[in-house]
């Protein structure tokens, strides 16, 4: 009778604990239209015949002096400008990386989310990147809003941070994961 009574309680525990983990792992009412990357490169705005980064016109003054003061030969000056583009070679371009997510909500307001940008290998299978992000932005009951992250990691280890290649996507399969909502109630969904 103690046995039955024993096994009688796991079997309620234990679909207490099945329910309970059922229901956390409901998908929240937050839907994912689209979601896409892209590279950026910062700092182009740059003036690009201007490498010493210099003001304009405190370049043209220096210039003038340098002129005024020392009479070369037209060899001579190529001369020297071309040993000091040798000597200083230009800095990499820097890039980053636009991660986005567009979502509805169709719940109640969201005041934070956690989401990762997931990158697969179409013919295996197997997962090649994974970014999380957090984004503290509230999305409204019923809103549909853009999240998007700047990172300085690229989606997998196979896109390169210099190169502008034009098949970089090839071969990839992106998905979102929602794993973490903190309601503006303060209620938190986790996808465990």
């Amino acid at each position: 009778m103690r046995c039955v009574r024993i096994a009688s309680s796991f079997f309620v525990l234990l679909a207490a604990a099945l329910a309970v983990k059922a229901q956390g792992e409901a998908p929240p009412a937050v839907e994912i239209v689209k979601h896409s990357w892209s590279k950026e490169r910062i700092g182009w705005e740059r003036d690009p015949f201007n490498a010493t980064g210099e003001n304009f016109f405190i370049m043209r003054n220096r210039l003038a002096i340098e002129r005024r003061n020392i009479q070369r030969s037209a060899l001579e000056e190529r001369t020297i400008r071309a040993t000091k583009d040798e000597q200083k070679p230009p800095p990499p371009p820097r890039y980053v990386f636009s991660y986005k997510v567009t979502l509805n909500n169709a719940g109640k307001a969201i005041k934070e989310i956690d989401w990762d940008y997931i990158f697969i290998d179409a013919a295996s299978g197997a997962e090649l990147g994974r970014r999380e992000f957090t984004s503290v932005e509230s999305v409204g009951a019923g809103k549909r809003k853009e999240l998007s992250v700047l990172a300085s990691s690229p989606p997998t280890q196979t896109i390169s941070v210099y190169a502008l290649g034009k098949n970089e996507r090839d071969g990839l399969l992106e998905k979102i994961v929602i794993a973490r909502i903190l309601y503006a109630d303060d209620t938190v969904w986790t996808a465990h």
